[in-house]
């Protein structure tokens, strides 16, 4: 299994011992800024290695299980065997795609917020959905999902919702979801049943770590608290734990109340304001560059980039890269993974 690339186990080995012993130098932590490369490149190495000898393993057991099938004729065996063989290759095929995600902040998490649009009290519930769905396919990942902030509309739906995805490429892959999602359907709250057209939009930004040269100022911050509302438990319910902080600068409002203690509503509330001073950063970068620039309007939160249409036909399109899916239900139980790679893969295109 030594093929080259990402899959040379060796080599990938070596690089992480030179980094290990790096790491272990007395001045490592003197500068931070490069401490913190040095270790993604060690987590990311570390996760293909153990991802690839996994797979070896499962290559193995599925020779024995092949070879049991043919000295006795065995169905079961041969079955399991190529389920085995099923799904080595779509970790293999994973591990290739990710490959072209090599801006910064790809292999890293992502802080993923979804606000309703225009369309009342079915656009509360299709922000639920849209929620639904991205965490059903973050699970499709292994990624770990936590809930930071949930704002209930009328007591049906959600007004918006904050999620914390953290997991190898979360960010790489979860940005292709930035826009607007527009939902066709008959309305469940329409006594008449109606079509009603609902609008909720997505925005994902990297989940970054504590940065020097993005230090945030504590005379920059208006820190308060409030009552957490909603479902969290009579703990919650009754002491001022809930947390929003606002950037004064730039007028960011960010908040948390999923958990009991202040504190720690506190740091994950810092943790979306970084991620979303990080990217407000990132994208007046891009700006200054007009070739990133036609990228950007690709991407740009308030284009709207999906369609999910239920009357008076069933239809999914994806209005960046024209793919269409006829399985309406698998993609809104979160098998969204081909529209994901075809805009990817769109956007490493040549722009004429």
């Amino acid at each position: 299994m030594t093929l080259g690339g990402i899959f040379d186990i060796e080599n990938q080995k070596k690089r992480i011992a030179e980094l290990e012993k790096k790491a272990s130098e007395p001045k490592f932590w003197d500068d931070q800024k490069s401490a913190q490369i040095v270790l993604k490149e060690t987590k990311h190495l570390k996760t293909i290695v153990e991802s690839l000898e996994l797979q070896a393993q499962k290559l193995n057991d599925a020779e024995l299980f092949h070879t049991m099938a043919l000295e006795e004729p065995d169905p079961d065996s041969l079955q399991e065997a190529a389920l085995l063989c099923d799904g080595i290759e779509s970790v293999i095929a994973d591990l290739e795609f990710t490959q072209m995600l090599s801006e910064p902040d790809d292999a890293g998490g992502a802080v993923v917020e979804i606000n309703s649009g225009a369309g009342g009290i079915d656009a509360a519930d299709w922000a639920e959905m849209l929620m639904r769905l991205l965490t059903r396919y973050s699970v499709r990942k292994n990624w770990k999902v936590d809930i930071v902030d949930y704002q209930v509309f009328e007591d049906v739906g959600v007004k918006s919702v904050t999620l914390v995805i953290e997991g190898q490429y979360a960010y790489g892959f979860l940005k292709a979801e930035t826009g607007v999602h527009r939902l066709v359907r008959h309305s469940p709250f329409d006594q008449n049943s109606r079509r009603h057209t609902s609008f909720a939009a997505v925005s994902v930004t990297p989940d970054v770590e504590e940065d020097q040269d993005n230090e945030i100022k504590d005379v920059d911050l208006r820190l308060d608290v409030f009552r957490a509302g909603g479902a969290g438990g009579q703990h919650v319910n009754k002491t001022e734990s809930a947390v929003r902080i606002t950037h004064i600068p730039t007028n960011i409002v960010v908040q948390c109340q999923s958990e009991r203690s202040q504190h720690k509503n506190k740091a994950q509330a810092m943790r979306v304001l970084r991620s979303r001073l990080y990217e407000r950063k990132r994208q007046e970068q891009l700006e200054k560059n007009a070739e990133e620039a036609k990228n950007k309007k690709k991407i740009e939160w308030g284009s709207q980039i999906r369609s999910y249409v239920l009357t008076p036909y069933q239809l999914v399109t994806d209005h960046r890269t024209e793919m269409k899916a006829g399985n309406v239900e698998a993609v809104l139980d979160g098998e969204i993974d081909e529209f994901i790679r075809a805009y990817l893969l769109a956007l490493k295109q040549p722009i004429t």
